[in-house]
């Protein structure tokens, strides 16, 4: 199968990319840059240049291809909202391409928000409250496109997708600890936090790709929920600090603009994910891969 990737070099996608190749596939990865492409075809891929706002590559990489994963997001979180168009756009662009085809499209959403309080599952939809400002629309974008025979799917991604180069939520608590002098959560801390490790995610992916997208929803949740206390106490211990709770009317002080994500008690399932698509998620957990891997190296 011809596979197109946006978001390729990424932390998620070049781990897509990789195991789409060693399943037998053939992929174009979407690159940016100069060293996206390097990254690319590194992995054994074809790069084509371009980037999210370019929707001529978008057209050009999704027409030549049997399927699409959509991994590709700015992360720009000054200016969310200007991230937030350009994905669906992006997506709109892919999806009208694959309309009407037997061709899938699995795009990339989240766990987090979907419930507050409670287990969610692949059969919650999403909840564009959830969040203040601009929520990111990119699985209400891709299922839209169901209504006119696309098979596209949704991979939702808990808040702590980890593992060796990770850059996202658990790195940037541990530069907070470093900079504030202590490691922190909010309250008594009992809230919970899903994840999953890259390599289970990617497989996930490969997954649905190679069931052809048949389900709108897929969690790639390797762990329920871990307490954010245990998560803040190992990042205490390794970095010799104090572990801390911070009052909520603090959190803003403390963590930016991630005290929203510190305070969430989000538990998400994967059960229905797991019937379906025989997938077992066999990587290290979170605190393991905290206590393990290269997280404190640097």
């Amino acid at each position: 199968m011809r596979v197109f990737v946006t978001g390729a070099s990424g932390f998620v996608g070049s781990a897509v990319t990789r195991q789409l190749i060693d399943a037998g596939h053939r992929v174009t990865g979407l690159a940016r840059s100069d060293k996206a492409a390097a990254i690319v075809e590194k992995a054994g891929a074809t790069a084509l240049r371009g980037d999210l706002n370019d929707l001529q590559s978008l057209i050009e990489g999704a027409t030549a291809a049997d399927a699409v994963v959509h991994c590709g997001f700015i992360h720009d979180f000054s200016n969310f909202a200007a991230s937030v168009a350009t994905d669906k756009r992006a997506i709109e662009t892919i999806g009208a391409v694959l309309a009407g085809s037997d061709r899938p499209l699995i795009v990339t959403a989240g766990t987090a928000g979907l419930a507050f309080g409670r287990l969610s599952t692949e059969e919650d939809a999403p909840n564009p409250g959830a969040y203040e400002g601009t929520p990111r629309v990119s699985e209400q974008t891709a299922l839209a496109f169901r209504a006119e025979g696309l098979r596209a799917s949704a991979m939702r991604l808990p808040p702590s997708v980890h593992g060796d180069g990770d850059h996202g939520f658990i790195p940037f608590l541990i530069g907070v600890a470093r900079e504030k002098g202590l490691s922190g959560y909010v309250e008594a801390g009992t809230n919970v936090w899903p994840a999953v490790h890259r390599e289970d995610a990617a497989r996930a992916y490969v997954l649905a790709i190679e069931s052809g997208a048949a389900y709108p929803r897929y969690h790639a949740v390797g762990e329920e929920g871990i307490p954010f206390r245990d998560i803040a106490a190992v990042i205490a211990r390794k970095l010799d600090v104090p572990l801390v709770s911070i009052p909520k009317s603090d959190a803003a002080a403390h963590f930016g603009w991630m005290a929203g994500f510190a305070a969430m008690d989000v538990p998400a399932s994967s059960r229905l994910t797991t019937e379906r698509l025989g997938w077992r998620p066999t990587g290290r957990g979170l605190i393991e891969d905290l206590e393990e891997g290269t997280y404190f190296i640097g």
